[in-house]
């Protein structure tokens, strides 16, 4: 038992360690006295303990039928999604993105993935009545640095891009204090990531989105074409790993995904989730498509030329490119359907 995930006291910890306590069924079978005298921690220091321990027990519990049909509650956290901070998407998705599930974004360079994700970081720290959940977020980044520019920008412009919140309702959000930046460049050090860090985090209720930008890096350099029984496994574990994750803490989860050519027309019309009109297919293949609950395709369609003489009117940093983004959704309950609008983006 990795003792280290548990939201306890560091002495509790290493007092557990040294008595050389493994799991939680030796605690739970040891009576207060014992674990006082084994440990040499005090009363209250065990109480804690036993009641962190049950905590955890009875949140991973199952539930019956009728246990959830009473449960109104629950029931209203399950419909209940993250809003991305936009109408047209939001409409799209009937409310936002899941709780509960892994979900994709998939695209082409510069299709908009980043920018989607960064605002879905702000959007996560608004008041459950704006489409927020009131809480942090962690960004996961397996590749490049953070973009901290681009996000100080998202954020000095949350006046203009969420119209629909009170000004005094934004500027009492500190929305750059509760994201929080992790770097994983390898398996190894992204598995210890979601199974420590950002368990722990979770555990404290001090984040309720985890962002992976993005999936298919771990992957691209660790495995050849003849390991792909092994990349099929460490895909099948990290999934099971982010449902676990999601389902313990109701948090959604987003990954970053990028797209391969397809080989050829025959390919590129079996793929369902391939943006219309172009010939690509997210990476990762089938074994990652079976973990995600939903996939967002994104791709940047280029807009006409402006006449001359017209003069686009922007200020500051902020300017709004000629392009428009196309979503396609992609779940298990609807079919595909498609969502464009123009997409700004800053420089």
């Amino acid at each position: 038992m990795d003792w280290d995930q548990f939201d306890l006291n560091p002495k509790v910890i290493a007092a557990l360690k040294k008595a050389d306590i493994k799991s939680v069924k030796e605690i739970l079978n040891l009576s207060g006295a014992d674990l006082q005298r084994l440990m040499k921690l005090s009363s209250a220091d065990i109480q804690c303990l036993l009641k962190t321990v049950s905590h955890m027990l009875r949140r991973n519990s199952m539930l019956t039928a009728l246990q959830l049909y009473q449960d109104k509650d629950h029931r209203t956290s399950q419909h209940q999604k993250l809003s991305l901070g936009c109408s047209v998407l939001d409409n799209l998705l009937k409310g936002g993105i899941p709780l509960v599930g892994i979900t994709e974004v998939a695209g082409e360079s510069s299709a908009g993935k980043t920018q989607i994700s960064l605002q879905l970081c702000l959007c996560v720290q608004y008041p459950y009545k704006y489409g927020g959940l009131e809480s942090g977020a962690v960004y996961i980044c397996t590749e490049d640095v953070f973009p901290s520019k681009r996000l100080q920008q998202l954020i000095d412009q949350q006046h203009k891009l969420r119209a629909d919140v009170p000004a005094e309702v934004i500027q009492k959000i500190k929305f750059g204090n509760s994201i929080f930046v992790e770097h994983a460049a390898d398996l190894d050090t992204f598995h210890n990531c979601i199974t420590k860090r950002i368990s722990l985090l979770l555990t404290r209720g001090m984040v309720r989105l985890v962002v992976i930008d993005s999936i298919a890096a771990l992957f691209r350099c660790e495995f050849g074409a003849s390991d792909s029984v092994t990349k099929a496994r460490y895909l099948q574990t990290f999934g099971a790993q982010l449902h676990s994750l999601s389902t313990r803490f109701r948090t959604p989860i987003m990954c970053i995904n990028q797209v391969t050519d397809a080989v050829s027309e025959s390919e590129a019309a079996q793929c369902g989730c391939s943006v219309v009109g172009s010939r690509v297919s997210p990476a990762l293949g089938i074994t990652w498509a079976n973990q995600l609950l939903m996939r967002l395709m994104v791709s940047r369609t280029p807009q006409p030329e402006r006449p001359p003489g017209v003069v686009s009117h922007h200020t500051g940093s902020m300017r709004e490119m000629d392009a428009e983004i196309e979503i396609q959704c992609c779940d298990y309950i609807r079919s595909c359907q498609h969502c464009e609008r123009s997409l700004h983006t800053w420089m």
